[in-house]
């Protein structure tokens, strides 16, 4: 069984895990996913909300994201909110859906996404670097038996570890699906 403060900095390295594959999944690729409009906010209905709550999202080709609102009312939102995201991305409305073309990726802007990813990834370790530096001092206050503190520590090191590799790799793949022309 594991001890509970193994288990708290566990879940916050998952945490800061998650929260760094979240951005990677928000860099563009040059190929289109749902992912790159689904939570920019639109104002509709009076409130603001995300595109995915009021619209269905598809991929028609790796080039084109369809935006087709459940209410046509909110098409304008849609496209406005889209163009105000600053993300280089130019919605047309077409009947009732939006598309949303992709540009080509020149080599220097995939570059410059490449090192959006790194610094994304460097966030996501500090986040890791902190959990674990808080799991520690639980340690040291908890009074334990110095043998226990031992090899609590290790686990410690181990879960950390773990989380690095994990963002490592995760940035290595993102790093090659940037680099590679479609």
């Amino acid at each position: 069984m594991s001890h509970p403060i193994i288990s708290s900095t566990e879940a916050k390295m998952q945490k800061a895990v998650e929260h760094t594959l979240h951005e990677f999944d928000n860099i563009h690729t040059g190929k289109a996913t749902p992912a790159m409009v689904e939570n920019i906010q639109v104002e509709a209905y009076g409130s603001s909300m995300r595109i995915k709550d009021c619209a269905a999202i598809s991929t028609p080709d790796s080039r084109m994201i369809a935006i087709q609102p459940w209410d046509k009312g909110v098409l304008q939102a849609v496209a406005k909110g889209i163009q105000v995201a600053n993300i280089g991305l130019n919605p047309n409305i077409d009947g009732g859906i939006v598309r949303v073309p992709l540009p080509e990726m020149s080599r220097e802007r995939r570059e410059e996404f490449v090192k959006v990813a790194h610094k994304h990834s460097e966030e996501g370790k500090v986040g890791v670097r902190k959990a674990r530096h808080d799991g520690l001092d639980q340690l040291k206050k908890a009074g334990l038996p110095e043998d226990e503190t031992k090899r609590l520590e290790k686990e410690i090191q181990n879960v950390t570890d773990k989380a690095i590799t994990s963002i490592t790799e995760h940035l290595a793949h993102k790093e090659k699906e940037l680099l590679e022309v479609n």
